[in-house]
């Protein structure tokens, strides 16, 4: 389970202190599918990385008992400097999982050929979100935070991601941010709405699309 107690979450500006998330208390239970819809700017990204402990909310408190990926297709971790092979050989000691085992999968996952064994630097953006899939997908997480980047790529690709993610790992919780209730609706099964810092919960897909077209 991840559980939001009293969650806040502000940023200095030039225009002064920025509310990017108010007091948000919700929990994500086991093998839970939520989407949380809102528009560019509303803090989606933020929550997403509060939930994965990339950042520290400002007040309140973030719970984890279960283990959580960071946000797919984030490449922020990145050396740049280092092959796509090192940098799995990197994340693969971290997480203590035999680099042998996973090399194979994101060799074939991200079809980079032998640009794998080039530094990340000389990557497209492109090249760069289809090593952080396949960085991402390489570990077992129990819950997978996906960010509104989940087609990279061409149609092949999109469909080799969807695969991966909402079939081979059906039983794992996910948290999805997007501005499109199609896709939320496509893949959860209830959802939240971001909006000037208030986080909105509804029991269904439905509810939240009316309350965030509104």
């Amino acid at each position: 389970m991840i559980a939001l107690d009293s969650v806040s979450k502000y940023y200095s500006t030039r225009q002064g202190r920025r509310r990017i998330l108010g007091d948000v208390t919700t929990q994500i239970g086991a093998g839970e599918r939520i989407g949380i819809l809102g528009r560019n700017g509303s803090g989606k990204s933020t929550f997403l990385r509060l939930l994965s402990g990339a950042e520290r909310p400002t007040s309140g408190s973030v719970r984890r008992s279960m283990s959580v990926s960071w946000p797919l297709a984030f490449g922020g971790a990145f050396q740049s400097s280092l092959t796509g092979i090192d940098n799995l050989r990197f994340i693969c000691r971290i997480y203590g999982v035999p680099f042998e085992e996973k090399l194979d999968f994101v060799e074939s996952f991200t079809e980079l050929g032998t640009y794998l064994r080039e530094p990340v630097k000389r990557y497209s953006s492109g090249m760069r979100a289809r090593l952080s899939f396949a960085l991402s997908l390489a570990i077992d997480f129990e819950c997978y935070l996906i960010d509104e980047i989940i087609a990279v790529g061409d149609s092949t690709f999109h469909k080799k991601c969807e695969y991966e993610l909402f079939e081979r790992r059906g039983a794992c919780a996910f948290v999805l941010v997007s501005h499109d209730p199609h896709v939320v609706a496509r893949y959860c099964k209830r959802a939240a709405v971001l909006r000037d810092g208030r986080f909105s919960e509804f029991a269904n897909v439905d509810d939240a699309y009316e309350f965030y077209r509104g």
